[in-house]
């Protein structure tokens, strides 16, 4: 990654010496509203429904394809944590063609896929087909709580695209300068 150096870093109140990425101060700060929506959408995706290893298989894919280093990182760390290999974690992107992922991590991958991708013209995005092949891997709540993961990632997007904070291994960093 490339880095640019302005003056306009300088007047950060960060403890770090190293330069800035962030392109703006933590939002929760403005918005405090949003450690309650955050928290929301966590309890949310959290009930077990969907193996943990899978959300993060899923928001790995969606910052890869959104081109986030943040989602990125993050995700990859969480799926480190969780003991998945590095051969799964390195073929997340190209999940296709690896042998490393069950039908059901599968059917997810291309949920996520669909949702963030352009559908060829004057198709839909989430086929029959491919709600039905999730549908076969997941019960009605693990396809709503899937379903609320993609929806809590592009949520994340949003923030992470157009307010780039800090790369960071743990929620528990500092993200936001």
């Amino acid at each position: 990654m490339t880095t640019t150096s302005s003056s306009s870093s300088s007047s950060s109140s960060s403890p770090s010496s190293s330069a800035s990425i962030s392109r703006m101060p933590n939002p929760g700060e403005f918005v405090p509203e949003l450690s309650d929506v955050s928290a929301a959408l966590f309890r949310a995706t959290g009930n077990r429904s969907v193996p943990r290893a899978t959300m993060s298989l899923v928001h790995l894919r969606a910052g890869q394809i959104v081109g986030n280093t943040y989602l990125t990182i993050l995700n990859t760390n969480f799926l480190r944590k969780a003991g998945v290999s590095e051969e799964r974690i390195t073929a997340v992107s190209s999940w296709q063609d690896a042998p490393y992922f069950t039908e059901a991590e599968r059917a997810a991958l291309a949920l996520v896929e669909a949702v963030l991708q352009p559908a060829p013209q004057g198709k839909e995005r989430v086929s029959d087909e491919l709600y039905a092949e999730a549908a076969r891997h997941y019960d009605e709540k693990a396809l709503a709580t899937l379903t609320i993961a993609i929806g809590q990632i592009n949520f994340f997007i949003a923030l992470a695209v157009i307010g780039k904070p800090q790369p960071v291994t743990s929620l528990a960093d500092q993200q936001w300068d």
